[in-house]
């Protein structure tokens, strides 16, 4: 008989801090207890999760009205409960707060926050929207969620996201520890959680494709490649419906929250699920040796420009957690994707720093890449300061010291700090690097002075400021750009199906087709394309600097000349496991040229700044002619010998970027002779040295083909 009892709610409200439903039951008014709730306490915001209940605290300095709602389901249309939080004791100062007691993890919960209406001023409370909290550790994306709903006026409760109650204690790490690699003994590769086993070719249970345990399974992969650190694309919450051409967020640089991992990457679709897969992805990598950096993006949201949704910041502060422009209803866009998180602000610094030892406390990352950082240098007006304070803070923060620092050191309004970044423990993606070794090797004039200086970690940039040499994170591809087979395949973007007519993406990728653009079957141009690969791997790993690497550049990915694929989830924007066995000289070539890298680990008790490295290696440069290098502007060779101070062996590089052979003069061999290390113009097996292939020596003079590059070591 219970099961036919027809329940109808008709409101929730709060008496004496016992929740009670007002409801007919089979036609008869009755009182329903369902939680007790209390004062709540300020001292830490979002939820803190005991087993007698949680407190929910959130800032919003304006507010005249706070509720919290809970949700039984993710498809709810309504909300199950709401406590209206007391002016008088649910606040205090800037902090809305209180205690529930008898909510367990896995409560689906939000907000609707009341204030002044001052467009003028940069107020947008929305109370009509349900708002995540800023501090939400998990996302529930119900199949009812619109977008659209929580732009413009009107209520988005059918259909809004909600954020997740947690107990972030209840997970067993284990014997889990940090490899906690130095810079000096680190190799990066970027890579996408999604799209390194989305693809069919995986070989993987199709549950797992795409996601974090999917990782897991590929360790092995990771493992013999050679290198010891993921850094991982965005992997906080984002929306994948975020696109305005009918495609998706692909790559996921606008976060709706700074403490959620992303729930589509994990194969547990519980509501608990995340948070743990993603640890359990941390704890295996560690235990095969490899760090996990995070791509964070402390720039800006998805809640975009004045039209764009309300998801959480804008309805608790707008005017604090965003840069506005003068008038207060326009945002300020130097992230280049609608608005401005102000970061110098103290309650989003907190936020920032928060963020960033929950990732490190509870998630055990290792460290960070901080996409467009340069924007934490601007002030709450967007003018750039000389010392940033929250730079500095996450500089100098004890929690923080021991793990990975690395920022990309401009942003999308000009500011270009590369080499000039505040704060000492910052390493940088180098865009100098990039650029000057992609123009070298495709022949340009007048760059063989900046391809000297990038080989030895840019002394003009980081030299006279005594940084170490690996506050230099080298690279040639990223996400961002071609790839390294396309930077050989095409000289224009190819960008038409983002849906934009082919204008986003950056124009200056200094590439060269070699003759053809994109795909070809002419034997030539493709040998040449392969030895151009081989030659800019060889720059990136073997420079003095942290080397990082592009997923998939080791098996020759494309993207079809397309070089912002942020919008593309699709297969040929995934890792292809087929095209291993197609290029397996390629990806034999790159493990055995990390292993060189690797071979002998530098001792890490010991610290040099660039400028001692640089005066102690014995460093000389030479040209066809020993101790006669053409530093002229129609000079498109070097060569440069070197002694590492760590070390005894001698190497001797040849690098020639001119169309035609070269014949080297080498200067004498500590030992009579040079061993081959590797040349790029030889065919697949001889082109690098591995343990047990018969030795190479020579003596007095090389041959160098046209466009590559030779080591040899004595």
């Amino acid at each position: 008989m219970q099961s036919l009892i027809k329940i109808n709610l008709l409101k929730v409200v709060v008496y004496a801090g016992v929740q009670k439903l007002d409801c007919f039951v089979d036609g008869c008014y009755v009182e329903c207890n369902m939680f007790s709730t209390g004062k709540g306490k300020p001292d830490k915001l979002g939820v803190t999760y005991s087993k007698n209940g949680a407190n929910f605290c959130v800032y919003a300095r304006l507010a005249q009205c706070v509720k919290l709602l809970f949700f039984k389901n993710k498809d709810d249309l309504v909300a199950s409960n709401t406590f209206e939080l007391s002016s008088g004791d649910n606040r205090t100062a800037y902090y809305w707060h209180i205690f529930v007691a008898g909510v367990k993890p896995g409560q689906l919960y939000g907000f609707s926050v009341t204030g002044p209406y001052r467009p003028h001023k940069g107020t947008a409370f929305a109370p009509e929207k349900v708002l995540l909290d800023p501090y939400g550790l998990l996302i529930e994306r119900g199949d009812n969620f619109s977008r659209e709903a929580a732009i413009g006026e009107g209520s988005n409760i059918a259909q809004c996201l909600k954020s997740v109650v947690v107990d972030i204690d209840d997970y067993d790490w284990g014997n889990d520890t940090a490899p906690r690699h130095s810079f000096a003994n680190t190799v990066i590769y970027e890579m996408h959680v999604g799209g390194f086993t989305r693809h069919p070719s995986a070989n993987i249970d199709s549950n797992k494709r795409g996601t974090y345990a999917g990782l897991i399974e590929k360790i092995p992969y990771l493992k013999a490649l050679g290198i010891n650190a993921v850094e991982l694309m965005p992997v906080h919450q984002f929306d994948p419906s975020e696109h305005h051409a009918g495609l998706v967020n692909y790559w996921g640089y606008s976060p709706l929250s700074f403490f959620a991992p992303h729930r589509e990457y994990s194969s547990d679709k519980s509501v608990l699920g995340p948070i743990n897969e993603f640890r359990d992805m941390v704890k295996a990598l560690h235990a095969a040796g490899i760090e996990v950096i995070l791509d964070v993006v402390y720039n800006h949201t998805a809640e975009g420009d004045e039209t764009g949704p309300t998801f959480s910041l804008r309805g608790f502060d707008n005017d604090d957690y965003y840069i506005l422009s003068a008038d207060g209803q326009h945002y300020m866009n130097f992230s280049g994707c609608g608005n401005t998180l102000n970061g110098t602000h103290p309650v989003v610094r907190r936020m920032i720093i928060d963020s960033l030892h929950f990732w490190v406390e509870k998630m055990h990352v290792d460290g960070f890449r901080f996409d467009l950082a340069s924007i934490l240098s601007r002030d709450e007006q967007g003018v750039p300061m000389l010392s940033p304070p929250t730079l500095r803070s996450i500089d100098t923060d004890p929690i923080l010291a021991s793990v990975k620092l690395i920022a990309e050191a401009w942003d999308a309004g000009g500011l270009y700090q590369v080499g000039s970044l505040a704060g000492q423990r910052w390493r940088e993606w180098n865009g100098y690097f990039r650029d000057d070794v992609r123009c070298f090797v495709r022949g340009d004039r007048g760059m063989v002075n900046k391809f000297a200086a990038r080989l030895i970690s840019s002394p003009d940039i980081y030299g006279e400021h005594h940084f170490e040499p690996e506050k230099s994170v080298n690279f040639i591809t990223c996400h961002d750009g071609f790839t390294l087979n396309d930077l050989v395949s095409y000289n224009e973007k190819h960008n038409f199906a983002n849906g934009e007519s082919n204008r986003d993406g950056c124009d200056h990728n200094f590439s060269w087709n070699h003759g053809i653009e994109g795909q070809t079957a002419d034997p030539q141009i493709i040998q040449l394309r392969r030895q151009q690969i081989k030659n800019m791997l060889v720059i990136t790993l073997l420079s003095l600097g942290t080397p990082m690497i592009l997923m998939g550049d080791e098996i020759a990915h494309s993207q079809q000349g397309n070089n912002n694929g942020y919008c593309q989830d699709n297969p040929q924007f995934w890792f292809d496991w087929g095209k291993i066995e197609e290029n397996s000289d390629l990806l034999r070539f790159t493990k055995a040229l990390i292993k060189h890298r690797t071979a002998v680990s530098v001792n890490e008790t010991l610290r040099y700044s660039l400028h001692d490295i640089i005066a102690q290696s014995a460093l000389k440069w030479h040209g066809v002619k020993v101790n006669q290098p053409d530093w002229s502007n129609t000079s498109h060779a070097i060569a440069m010998e070197s002694c590492h101070p760590h070390f005894s062996t001698v190497s001797y590089v040849i690098f020639n970027f001119y169309w035609e052979e070269l014949t080297f003069e080498l200067p004498a061999s500590p030992s009579g002779e040079w061993l081959r290390i590797l040349d790029t113009a030889l065919p697949p097996g001889e082109d690098i040295y591995i343990d047990g292939d018969k030795k190479e020596w020579v003596s007095h003079e090389y041959i160098a083909a046209p466009r590559s590059v030779i080591v040899l070591i004595g």
